[in-house]
């Protein structure tokens, strides 16, 4: 029974992340593919599966084109007076604008990883990606910005720290991350 068990357990391990990571991937595209399905189907007269996913990806596409290609400066100026009178929305929609650059835009953050040493009595190293090089306009001469993303979580923290502590990992960013909020569990190629 014992034997029986851990097969069964072997087998979960095999079987559960393909099947959560295929059920999470359905989700997302039955939502982004069913924000157009009524709209399509009251035009074609049946339902096309994946349209509207295209619809919407080439729509995205488009804007980013003519966003960055024809209305961005205007658009931006716009926003920005908008914005300024209302202070909290401001705060919101720059970090967002930020963080979205941080990961797609052209001022990529996370693509320097780093190894901080964080405390020295006990050896305890931790992974992170340097966000900003200089702490020198906040007051924080030789302190650099390093974001440490959570394990199994999509969320992370900020510390400023002594440049001397900070070492330089030599491998992809995409890798460093996947390999933090892993838990450390995934293997670094």
């Amino acid at each position: 029974m014992k034997k029986l068990l851990t097969y069964f357990m072997q087998g979960l391990v095999l079987v559960a992340p393909i099947v959560i990571t295929i059920y999470i991937v359905f989700l997302i595209f039955n939502f982004i593919d069913g924000i157009l399905r009524n709209q399509l189907e009251s035009w074609f007269g049946y339902t096309i599966p994946g349209l509207g996913l295209l619809i919407i990806v080439g729509l995205i596409t488009v804007l980013g084109y003519v966003g960055q290609s024809i209305v961005s400066s205007p658009f931006k100026t716009l926003a920005d007076q908008l914005l300024k009178k209302a202070p909290l929305l401001q705060v919101i929609y720059s970090s967002l604008v930020d963080l979205f650059s941080a990961f797609v835009g052209k001022e990529k953050k996370f693509n320097r990883p780093v190894l901080v040493e964080i405390n020295k009595e006990n050896n305890l190293w931790k992974i992170g990606f340097v966000t900003q090089k200089s702490m020198v306009e906040m007051g924080m001469e030789g302190l650099v910005a390093v974001y440490f993303p959570h394990s199994y979580n999509f969320s992370g923290e900020l510390y400023m720290i002594t440049a001397a502590a900070v070492k330089p990992l030599d491998m992809p960013p995409s890798e460093a991350m996947k390999f933090v909020v892993s838990g450390g569990v995934t293997r670094v190629n």
